[in-house]
């Protein structure tokens, strides 16, 4: 199915990577939030051939759409705009369409990937596919993205044909629906009064927070969140786009299930934090244009780092993508330069 993507201003997009706005200072809402990381939009819907579709959507689609450099060599781009760090869910659901690009057969049902340095968003990646193995069910491929001749992230994913077998798995979490929560901004208008600018506009996947919002004072301090999530608007029926959409928003609030019982603030210049390792599993098909819960939590924090579990079901209690992440939790003096990772 094709798209019809109207032309939108890329200078308007903003990324809101949980963890890379420590020690930003440029553009720091009242919730602790640097505003400048996140990809949103203001303007009107766009449209595409199975529904509306947001303009933020769109934005996002044409970053994954990777241009051909040569056989099995991709480039993917950045939003025009001043951040700190590339965000980490750009780059591996970029690095996953690269790799499926590649792939005759099968579906992605599992990632295995790394965060190396940080990104630069002024620079272009660079998206080199090794075609490790095609076989009868399985095909194997490594992804490594590449700025200024550093790798800056790996990626290993596999596809598999799907089979008949046994079954089991966890039941979904009894929780809220999403159409009885209000979305993040009239939530937050109505916590705080007026709201900031960035919650005016609109974003490419659409959150519903179960319970206090993970910025509030009154927030669950046990190492748990549930958020229900979707893309916002209707996206094409291709498998590889909703796993790619998914992957995006896999990296957006896992940290938060780290942080939830800790006081530390993105934006008190004591703490840093990065994604290290991300890792997914793809148990069946799923839409990203529908909803999913977000079941997350943290069952332990030591060393510098900290680890996140997370859990996507769709409504009908479906368990559809399995994933952990490992991310840096490395407190420091508020006078101390900053370092990476």
């Amino acid at each position: 199915m094709t798209v019809e993507i109207a032309e939108t201003d890329v200078k308007r997009m903003i990324f809101f990577p949980w963890w890379v706005c420590v020690h930003s200072r440029k553009r720091r809402s009242a919730f602790g939030m640097d505003a400048s990381l996140l990809l949103t939009t203001s303007g009107p819907v766009g449209r595409c051939k199975n529904g509306r579709m947001s303009e933020a959507l769109e934005s996002l689609l044409e970053l994954l759409d990777l241009e051909t450099i040569e056989v099995n060599v991709y480039r993917g781009k950045h939003p025009v705009e001043e951040r700190q760090r590339t965000f980490g869910g750009q780059v591996a659901a970029q690095a996953l369409m690269a790799a499926g690009r590649t792939v005759e057969q099968g579906r992605v049902h599992s990632l295995h990937s790394y965060f190396l340095r940080p990104g630069d968003p002024q620079v272009p990646i660079l998206y080199e596919v090794d075609r490790i193995r095609d076989g009868r069910s399985f095909t194997t491929r490594r992804v490594v993205a590449i700025q200024s001749g550093r790798a800056i992230y790996n990626m290993q994913a596999s596809f598999h044909t799907d089979e008949i077998s046994f079954e089991h798995q966890f039941p979904m979490p009894v929780v809220p629906g999403p159409e009885t929560i209000a979305p993040l901004n009239e939530r937050v208008r109505s916590e705080w009064g007026d709201v900031d600018e960035w919650f005016k506009r609109l974003h490419p996947i659409d959150q519903r927070f179960i319970g206090e919002l993970p910025w509030s004072p009154n927030r669950n301090r046990e190492p748990y969140r549930q958020i229900w999530i979707r893309a916002d608007g209707s996206l094409p029926d291709d498998p590889l786009l909703h796993a790619a959409v998914v992957t995006y928003a896999s990296d957006m609030s896992l940290f938060d299930a780290m942080l939830a019982p800790h006081t530390v603030r993105w934006d008190d210049g004591s703490f840093m934090g990065a994604s290290l390792d991300h890792c997914m599993w793809f148990h069946r098909d799923l839409r990203a244009d529908e909803w999913l819960l977000y079941d997350m939590d943290s069952p332990i924090a030591h060393a510098g780092r900290g680890l996140a579990r997370g859990f996507l079901f769709n409504q009908s209690g479906g368990l559809c993508v399995s994933m952990v992440q490992e991310g840096l939790t490395r407190v420091i003096s508020p006078a101390s330069p900053t370092t990476s990772p």
